[in-house]
């Protein structure tokens, strides 16, 4: 099955939405390996974006300064 592809917006607002969830004692003791591991592969994903973002940035003004 094929993960649905999210944005960099949606990421973030699920990772806050986890943290705040564990800061508030609201996630349960049997869900918490799950979402930490959830936050985890978000943060990668987070990460590898913006730094794509910031190579593609670099490139177009690269290309605008020649």
């Amino acid at each position: 099955m094929a993960k649905k592809k999210i944005s960099y917006r949606e990421a973030i607002t699920e990772i806050e939405e986890t943290i705040a969830s564990i800061e508030n004692e609201e996630l349960d003791v049997d869900d918490l390996s799950e979402k930490v591991k959830r936050v985890s592969e978000l943060l990668v994903f987070c990460k590898e974006k913006l730094y794509n973002t910031e190579q593609e940035v670099e490139k177009i003004l690269k290309d605008m300064e020649e």
